[in-house]
């Protein structure tokens, strides 16, 4: 297959909210365009990739078509404007009223995700 890609998803596979929503956008037209990049993998260098090894574990990240590295909210919206299902989605999480919605939300998220079931331990995880 040959086509360009545009963003770069970091995320974490053996989390399985993050996997189980990640499996989805896969599914998804417009996933061509996204390069999915699991975190969790023994081949994973957070040096290679340019992001900070401790915090790629604590939030997801994606990096634009620009070399912009979003995250949390930000990388989420990178990701809808990938998928044409979800570029209203993209569009509406980036009205200030609901960001800051979504971006409270993610906080509790990212708390609460340490407690979540895991597809199995990692050593490598934070």
């Amino acid at each position: 297959m040959n086509y360009m890609v545009l963003t770069r998803v970091y995320y974490d596979d053996l989390c399985k909210v993050c996997s189980a929503e990640i499996s989805h956008y896969k599914k998804q037209p417009g996933a061509e365009n996204i390069a999915f990049i699991d975190i969790s993998s023994a081949e994973f260098d957070a040096v290679s990739e340019n992001v900070d090894p401790v915090l790629i574990h604590k939030a997801m990240h994606a990096r634009s078509a620009t070399g912009e590295l979003r995250i949390g909210v930000d990388a989420f919206i990178e990701i809808w404007k990938q998928l044409p299902k979800y570029r209203w989605a993209a569009n509406w999480a980036e009205k200030k009223p609901l960001r800051i919605v979504l971006t409270i939300g993610y906080h509790i998220f990212t708390f609460i995700r340490p407690y979540l079931p895991r597809k199995k331990a990692c050593d490598r995880c934070y």
